[in-house]
C-alpha cells in the first residue's frame, strides 16, 4: 500500500510541474549528458551544450564531436531537434517519444538526426540518438537528458 501511495504522489507532482505548465517555461532549457560511441578502431564522443527552446518549438544547440584516433575527423556544428508541445506532455506523463531533427557542420554538411527518449521522471530520462553521417554510416548515442525549466 504504501509504495503505490508513494508513486501515485509522485506522479501527481511530476503532472504538477510539467503536465499543467506551459511547454514555454517547464521545457524551455534541457541538459543532455556527454556521450561516446564505438566505431571501427576507435570511438565518437559528442558534447552537446544545453539547448534551448526557440520561439518555433525547436530545440537548438551546438555541438562537438571527437573522433578517435582520426583526429581529422574532429567536428563541430549546430543542432536543431524539432519536439512539438503534445510529444512534451506525453513525455512528461512517463510515455516514450520519438523526435527528429538535423544538424549542420562546420563544413555545411548536413545529418540527419532521430532518436528516442524514455523518461524516467518528468523532467528526466533516457535518450537514444542517430546520426546519419553519410549513406553507409549511422552513429548510435545512448545518454540522458534533463529538463531545467526556465
Amino acid at each position: 500500500m504504501i509504495p503505490r501511495l508513494a508513486a501515485a504522489i509522485l506522479a501527481l507532482v511530476a503532472a504538477s510541474r510539467l503536465g499543467g505548465a506551459a511547454p514555454e517555461a517547464a521545457w524551455r532549457k534541457v541538459a543532455i549528458e556527454p556521450t561516446w560511441t564505438s566505431i571501427y578502431v576507435g570511438t565518437v564522443s559528442l558534447r552537446l551544450p544545453e539547448f534551448t527552446r526557440n520561439a518555433t518549438g525547436e530545440y537548438e544547440s551546438t555541438y562537438v564531436a571527437r573522433v578517435l584516433p582520426w583526429f581529422f575527423q574532429n567536428e563541430t556544428g549546430r543542432l536543431v531537434i524539432r519536439i512539438p508541445d503534445d510529444d512534451l506532455r506525453r513525455l512528461g506523463r512517463g510515455e516514450v517519444i520519438e523526435f527528429a531533427g538535423r544538424a549542420v557542420n562546420h563544413a555545411g554538411e548536413e545529418r540527419t538526426v532521430t532518436g528516442r527518449a524514455t523518461p524516467a521522471d518528468a523532467v528526466s530520462g533516457r535518450i537514444k540518438v542517430r546520426v546519419r553521417v553519410s549513406t553507409s554510416i549511422e552513429l548510435i548515442f545512448n545518454t540522458s537528458y534533463r529538463f531545467s525549466g526556465s
